[in-house]
């Protein structure tokens, strides 16, 4: 992790509410105000409890705290975190990769066809990307690539 995660009185609060209804352990909650969602860091292999049977905790605290609510299940890996950031089934490959001015970059490779999916209405998932991958590895841009850009960039 690149630093302490700070919550605000807010998130704690709902970090607090999230585990009483869903009885899963998360790690991180962030408001996030541009996109009216509030985002859950879950631990490893939590995924399951928190969104309950056919979603049910997932429903219930939405109606509570009416936004919307996103789960991203924790990784120690940054790739295999990157990649839960998304819908792991339409990611090719991600690859890091050290920018001249010292700063790390992930690429997430997806099918051209497929990627307007991937980056989510309004840029959602990729700024969701994004906010995480530097918040938890310092990663500072994230961006989605077709296959095709993946090889024009691997040639310059």
């Amino acid at each position: 992790m690149s630093e302490k995660i700070k919550l605000s009185p807010d998130e704690f609060r709902l970090l607090s509410l999230f585990q009483n209804v869903t009885t899963a352990d998360a790690r991180d909650c962030l408001i996030d105000e541009k996109m009216e969602r509030v985002i859950f860091v879950v631990n490893k292999g939590q995924m399951g409890i928190a969104i309950g049977k056919g979603g049910s905790n997932i429903k219930q605290l939405q109606n509570v705290i009416n936004k919307k609510i996103e789960l991203v299940e924790h990784s120690d890996n940054p790739v295999d975190f990157v990649k839960n950031i998304f819908n792991s089934n339409l990611i090719l490959e991600i690859k890091l990769t050290d920018r001249p001015d010292g700063s790390k970059q992930a690429l997430v490779v997806v099918d051209s066809k497929k990627k307007g999916i991937v980056v989510g209405k309004d840029g959602r998932n990729v700024d969701k990307a994004r906010i995480l991958a530097k918040r938890y590895f310092n990663i500072t841009n994230v961006l989605v690539i077709s296959p095709e850009q993946l090889i024009k960039s691997e040639k310059m």
